[in-house]
């Protein structure tokens, strides 16, 4: 008679520790979702402040007191000079860490303006959104002239224009 070896594990030890995974990957799953839509947010905090910022320098330098029209205005760099804003931000209606982030203006500059530096349109003012693709973000965010970031809690919709914000509220 020969030994017979019974190593292994039988069914119901693995079905336990498939339970098991399955309970702790039921707790981690919802805190990771929050997490990356946290960081998502951020990013579209970030990337309204960035425009803010470019739309300040342009005016400065480069606009005559007045704001390029789109993203892909602040992306001409100037001669010898470097674009107001990166290449994650060339392009209007381009998405950023889930978020479709975009940028015009209500108003044309006056007629007779000197080309701008960097030959970009230029408006009286501004307005830029950043808006979620579904389940990316609970937030929608705004800036416009003033260089506030505004926020509406989804399912509301940010409106926002150059100068008025008639539905969000500023970012603390």
């Amino acid at each position: 008679m020969g030994t017979e070896s019974h190593d292994g594990f039988t069914l119901i030890e693995l079905l336990m520790v498939v339970a098991i995974i399955g309970i702790i990957a039921a707790i981690a799953i919802p805190g990771l979702l929050r997490s990356r839509m946290s960081a998502n947010e951020a990013s579209a905090i970030a990337s309204m402040r960035a425009i803010s910022s470019a739309q300040s320098a342009y005016a400065a330098s480069c606009g005559w007191g007045f704001y390029g029209q789109s993203l892909e205005d602040l992306s001409l760099a100037p001669p010898g000079g470097h674009p107001f804003v990166g290449p994650e931000l060339a392009t209007t209606g381009i998405i950023r860490s889930a978020y479709v982030v975009t940028l015009a203006s209500d108003a044309p500059a006056p007629a007779g303006l000197p080309p701008t530096c960097n030959g970009g349109v230029v408006g009286t003012g501004y307005h830029a959104t950043a808006i979620p693709l579904p389940g990316a973000g609970a937030r929608e965010f705004g800036t416009n002239t003033s260089g506030s970031i505004y926020f509406t809690v989804l399912p509301a919709a940010i409106a926002i224009t150059d100068r008025t914000v008639p539905s969000g509220r500023p970012l603390d």
